[in-house]
């Protein structure tokens, strides 16, 4: 009897001081990714309105014209948005921006712009930039020839030639963060700039929308000089906040740059 109590005990004391780890890890990284830097971007959030630690530095990715957030202590801002498809969100996102002169980037797949040409001709006529993330949308560190890597580039390129009868910006984000390092190599060499970020949070669930307030929590809390944001054009909640996420960045005294002013 003695030693099965022991054993109970011992598995108890495993339990609770798991238990204890996972926790002290969620308050002290709350959303962390354990990834490898072959596989999923991955962003731990120490103090607040500090860049959070990522899993490749900003030496290793500007060998490969790639960038999560830029090195500064300027409060300044870098907008952007992925765009898989249209459910009617847009159209406010766009008015938010306009209403407060900010320019942002659109990651786009192929569909979408195939779908949504009249979206597309206001992005750019309003200033924005239309960037790749892919005609499919697939995992691309699965990728593993260039010639399949770039025909999922250029497969969008060549849409977005076909609207707006000029070249795409060759900026690119891969789909759901999934990248390895011959990914990055293969888009510096088709002359791309690789985008990845440093804040984002859960809007992409249709279904299951984050409130005002958890909005606000996240993206006032974390935010940070030099940010490269990720929302979702998708999200309601991102299409009814922008207006006043904008204007309380703007109180905090953030401004907003364009990727293209980061690179140069």
């Amino acid at each position: 009897m003695k030693k099965i109590v022991c054993t109970f005990l011992c598995f108890a004391a495993a339990f609770f001081l798991g238990g204890l780890a996972a926790r002290t890890k969620e308050h002290f990284f709350p959303e962390a990714l354990e990834t490898s830097a072959d596989s999923n971007w991955g962003l731990s959030f120490g103090q607040d309105g500090e860049p959070p630690a990522a899993n490749a530095t900003y030496e290793t990715l500007a060998k490969y014209n790639t960038y999560y957030a830029e090195d500064t202590k300027e409060k300044r801002i870098y907008l952007t948005f992925d765009a898989g498809f249209e459910n009617g969100n847009t159209e406010a996102i766009l008015d938010a921006l306009k209403k407060h002169l900010v320019p942002a980037t659109f990651f786009v797949v192929g569909t979408y712009i195939k779908n949504n040409p009249e979206l597309i001709r206001r992005m750019k006529e309003e200033g924005h930039t239309v960037g790749n993330h892919t005609y499919h949308h697939p995992d691309m560190s699965q990728i593993s020839t260039k010639e399949s890597f770039e025909k999922e580039l250029q497969d969008v390129e060549a849409e977005y030639q076909k609207i707006t009868g000029e070249e795409m910006t060759k900026f690119y984000r891969p789909p759901q963060g999934k990248y390895n390092e011959d990914n990055l190599r293969m888009a510096k060499e088709l002359g791309y700039h690789t985008f990845f970020w440093s804040l984002a949070y859960v809007d992409w669930y249709e279904d299951d929308q984050p409130t005002k307030e958890e909005a606000f929590d996240k993206l006032l809390r974390r935010i940070h000089p030099g940010a490269i944001v990720l929302l979702h054009s998708t999200s309601k909640t991102n299409a009814e906040i922008l207006d006043e996420l904008l204007t309380k960045w703007e109180e905090m005294g953030y401004t907003f740059g364009s990727l293209e002013q980061l690179i140069s």
